[in-house]
């Protein structure tokens, strides 16, 4: 009798650490903060520098961002609804400003899952697979929600963020603005 109490115990333990605690029905589509759009702008005299971006990305290459024009730092998920709804606005956009670079970060996610998304949807832009990024923009924004994008003006500082999922019209005026200075 006492040992099956013990396996009980231990079952239940195993269980509440696949659940996350949550009541047995926690999704990963849950464990997320999603912004609500709000943007952040930081006037030009109080950016700080952006760390540097280099790494392995989904396509396996090696990819170093270099300074001298206006970036778009996209942090999504592949598991992340409005992630996976917003990409559709950011490969218009990065079209529509080809002297703009785009870049993903993936955070949380199987690079090989986010990898067979990103080819279904043609993005002509890198993602680094090295979250650990994302600790470089501590010191000015952070990405504070799934998806967030910051943007980065010519210098390499950092100028904006959006915490959500992106719209046209929200990103595109940033980018007129950035581009702009």
């Amino acid at each position: 009798m006492r040992k099956q109490i013990e396996l009980t115990v231990v079952a239940l333990f195993f269980v509440s650490l696949l659940t996350g605690c949550g009541g047995g029905n926690s999704t990963a589509e849950e464990s997320f903060i999603e912004g609500s759009g709000a943007v952040t702008v930081i006037e030009i005299s109080s950016r700080s520098a952006a760390p540097e971006l280099s790494g392995m990305t989904l396509s396996g290459k090696e990819f170093i961002f270099n300074l001298g024009q206006v970036a778009v730092v996209n942090v999504w998920a592949s598991w992340c609804s409005p992630c996976r709804a917003e990409i559709p606005t950011l490969i218009e956009l990065s079209k529509q400003y080809p002297e703009v670079q785009f870049m993903g970060i993936l955070t949380r996610d199987n690079p090989a899952t986010a990898e067979a998304f990103a080819r279904r949807l043609a993005m002509p832009y890198p993602t680094f697979i090295d979250d650990s990024l994302l600790i470089g923009f501590k010191g000015t924004l952070p990405a504070n929600a799934i998806p967030s994008t910051v943007l980065l003006d010519k210098n390499g500082n950092v100028a904006a963020r959006i915490s959500g999922e992106v719209t046209l019209t929200s990103l595109s005026k940033l980018l007129r603005k950035l581009e702009a200075e």
